[in-house]
């Protein structure tokens, strides 16, 4: 069964993409439909199971890791300000606007401030894709957007943590801290030491793509410890890529991971965000799954183009910026498993939620594509009028 719901995804998850470039639209989005009409919700013909699951980790892990092999270090060090201001802007609008729509629900206020931490994470695997389809991840507004998500997603973790423990959770903030600042500082140590190091011994074996295996070994590493220290571990995968970078096996790696990624895992990770829909017993809360996702597409992009904007970006780059940080993906699942765990959410509004992250990840390709076109159109008038 798994091998023909293989063939079926990465047949599917192909055609669809390259039917989305037709019509304008970058791969990814394509990808993610077909993932809905492959899945339970109308075809039926691949089912969520925790082979397809695992082998989706795997997809984003790799997508992360390619991301950060491509990652100019240089332009990176440069963006540290417009990172912090977007990842900081781009928590305390979605926070603030989604605990006003707690209390306007009723909810009491602790679901009402977990409400608004959910909807201030962020994950920018959907992003990164659409950004190396238009050729801007290596650009500054890509390495801000990289930045900032990593901002991002230790802050929400954090405010997490805090939050978890005045709901009664088992939950030490001083730990939360302490591992993270352990991870970070681990990280960029082995990264700076360890990681050049290992590649060096692992060239010279007399076995088959000894080099690969040691950047994968590095990789999957780096995100097993991300997500034992409570960050996640497209993180941790995104720092072994940055750390590999520069290095002087950087293509070497890069051509081949890239390879292994986009010819299986990577498609099915972004197929099964869409066969994972559930759209079943949500008829009765349209309403509000439309007014969810319109706070939530709204206040991540108006709060992280505002950091933008204070940091120096034109208002049209700005705008890219803050559509690339809108998807709330695999983060914002994880976060409301949690509640739902911790009897922060209800069932029904976990099932709403889930609907507005997929939402929120649908409509992030395209804004992306519209924004940074319009930024670069913008940018060629301005050229004209100058000449």
């Amino acid at each position: 069964m798994l091998i023909f719901q293989l063939a079926i995804i990465l047949l599917a998850s192909k055609i669809a993409g390259d039917l989305s470039v037709k019509l304008g639209q970058p791969s990814v989005l394509g990808k993610l439909l077909i993932g809905i009409v492959l899945g339970p919700t109308v075809l039926g013909l691949v089912t969520h199971t925790d082979i397809l699951t695992e082998i989706s980790q795997i997809g984003v892990i790799l997508l992360m890791f390619i991301a950060g092999l491509e990652t100019d270090v240089e332009e990176f060090k440069h963006t540290g300000k417009p990172s912090a201001y977007v990842g900081v802007a781009g928590i305390i609008v979605p926070l603030v606007g989604g605990f006003l729509a707690g209390q306007v629900m009723g909810l009491p206020t602790i679901q009402a401030v977990f409400l608004g931490l959910l909807l201030s994470a962020t994950s920018v695997s959907i992003s990164v894709q659409a950004l190396k389809e238009m050729g801007k991840l290596k650009s500054r507004a890509g390495a801000t957007i990289l930045g900032a998500a990593v901002i991002d997603d230790v802050l929400v973790i954090i405010a997490l943590a805090f939050v978890m423990s005045f709901a009664g959770g088992d939950v030490n903030l001083g730990v939360v801290v302490l591992k993270k600042v352990i991870f970070f500082a681990g990280a960029i140590l082995i990264a700076w030491k360890v990681v050049p190091w290992v590649l060096k011994k692992f060239a010279p074996l007399r076995v088959t793509e000894a080099v690969i295996s040691a950047a994968l070994i590095i990789c999957f590493a780096y995100a097993y410890l991300a997500e034992y220290a409570g960050v996640a571990a497209i993180i941790g995968a995104y720092i072994a890529g940055v750390a590999i970078s520069v290095t002087k096996y950087k293509h070497e790696v890069f051509e081949k991971v890239e390879t292994i990624g986009y010819s299986i895992f990577v498609p099915v990770f972004f197929t099964s965000i869409g066969v994972t829909a559930e759209f079943t017993g949500i008829a009765g809360n349209l309403g509000l799954i439309v007014v969810l996702s319109v706070l939530a597409i709204l206040t991540k992009l108006v709060g992280s183009a505002l950091g933008a904007k204070w940091a120096g970006f034109a208002w049209k780059p700005s705008l890219g910026i803050g559509a690339a940080m809108v998807s709330r993906g695999e983060v914002a699942l994880i976060i409301a498993a949690m509640g739902l765990d911790a009897g922060l959410l209800s069932k029904e509004m976990f099932a709403v939620l889930l609907v507005v992250v997929l939402v929120t990840t649908l409509v992030t390709p395209p804004m992306m594509k519209w924004f940074f076109k319009e930024s670069a159109t913008a940018g060629e008038k301005h050229n004209g009028q100058s000449a």
